[in-house]
């Protein structure tokens, strides 16, 4: 009976402490929880301040031009001969044939009546392209005449002089008066008709016995080749003075067209005639004009240094337009090697070029250079490296600016 009455008391009183009962009860229960609590609060505060703690000392500040900075990383290679097909570029413009243009002027004074070529207009050669009326046909063709009647006259003088001087009734010397006056009529006529025909008055027409002739103050200026009309400066009822340096009109064959670009001295020897060539206009960025190298000047530009190059580019289409800007993209290198470099490696400073030239271990030396362009990406060196050096091909722009940093 006592074991019991104790089993039950002790389940009494651990109701009371789960029900709020007791308060010493509650506060024996609650005493080791709270040790608890306490031990894991300090250990979490102090992981915490511990976590803090190295982060900060770990983990450097930010700062702009750190040493990693400072020492960027650089890329070389080796200077080498190279072969193989390359462009040679050249600056240039498109212009026309050398003999398939003509500026036209007039070569006599007068007013025009017609204008028959329009601008624009394709024309053939001996087309009639104005008539003009002019007094100086008329006038030249009067002394003409004049010079042909004195001719005639001075003719008939001699020949009868000769028969009295056989039949001794006129003495030697007025024979040879008579002639020495047929030989003046003779060259007076010559030059009144070369007059004529300088004024582009047929010549056939100047064969004809002189009653049967057909010459008027009209004159009709016509086109010496085949082509297109490409400038007109002319109308109706207007006044030409006759000077050779008011033209009149431009005709073209524009069918066959010519770049002119200048190649430097230094690359001379990589150019010759019938190498064939590219052409590339801002026009039509996207479209080559194939070329041929026709002619390459004799005379050296003594400002730029240059010599002028033409090549033959067909223009069937009429896409190329004369005194647009090209570029003539030329085929060398296939038997002559090249010195080549990454463009990437060329620096620019002051209006001259320059590399770096590796010395040693993140040593490097600034080399004044002259190149010329060969592909977009590549470029000939002309002076100031040699085969074999080692220079800066990336990273060059990073040196040059701690340079300029001191």
């Amino acid at each position: 009976m006592k074991s019991q009455v104790k089993v039950e008391a002790k389940a009494e009183r651990r109701t009371m402490v789960v029900g709020g009962w007791r308060g010493d009860a509650v506060a024996s229960a609650l005493v080791p929880l709270a040790l608890n609590f306490l031990v894991i609060a300090c250990l979490v505060f102090s992981a915490c301040g511990r976590g803090e703690h190295s982060n900060a000392a770990t983990t450097p500040p930010q700062i702009a031009g750190s040493a990693a900075e400072s020492h960027p990383r650089v890329e070389t290679a080796l200077v080498e001969l190279g072969s193989g097909a390359h462009d040679l570029s050249l600056a240039g413009k498109i212009a026309y044939g050398e003999d398939l243009y003509s500026r036209i002027s007039s070569p006599l004074q007068g007013r025009v009546l017609e204008v028959r070529a329009r601008l624009g207009e394709r024309v053939q050669a001996g087309s009639v392209l104005l008539v003009l009326d002019s007094q100086e046909i008329a006038q030249a063709y009067s002394e003409y005449v004049k010079e042909d009647s004195d001719l005639q006259y001075a003719t008939r003088a001699r020949d009868l002089a000769k028969d009295l001087y056989e039949n001794k009734a006129l003495p030697l010397k007025d024979l040879k008066q008579a002639e020495n006056e047929l030989t003046k009529a003779r060259a007076e006529f010559r030059r009144a008709k070369e007059r004529l025909l300088s004024l582009r008055v047929p010549a056939q027409e100047l064969e004809k016995p002189l009653e049967r002739q057909k010459i008027t103050s009209r004159f009709e200026m016509k086109s010496p080749l085949t082509g297109i009309v490409v400038e007109r400066n002319v109308t109706p009822g207007q006044s030409i003075g006759g000077d050779s340096g008011q033209v009149l009109f431009t005709v073209a064959d524009l069918d066959m067209l010519q770049v002119v670009a200048d190649v430097y001295e230094r690359d001379l020897a990589l150019v010759k005639e019938g190498q064939f060539a590219k052409v590339s206009v801002e026009a039509y960025p996207d479209v080559s004009f194939p070329a041929t190298v026709a002619t390459i000047g004799d005379v050296v530009d003594p400002t730029s240094r240059t010599i002028k190059l033409r090549a033959w580019v067909n223009n069937k289409d009429h896409r190329l337009k004369p005194e647009m800007f090209a570029r003539l993209h030329i085929q060398v290198g296939e038997s002559t090697p090249l010195l080549m470099i990454p463009r990437e490696a060329v620096l620019e400073a002051d209006g001259k070029q320059f590399v770096y030239v590796v010395e040693g271990a993140d040593q490097y030396v600034k080399r004044e250079v002259k190149v010329s362009t060969i592909s977009p990406d590549q470029v000939r060196v002309l002076e100031g490296l040699t085969s074999g050096q080692r220079i800066v091909t990336k990273g060059a722009v990073l040196i040059k600016g701690q340079e300029v940093k001191g």
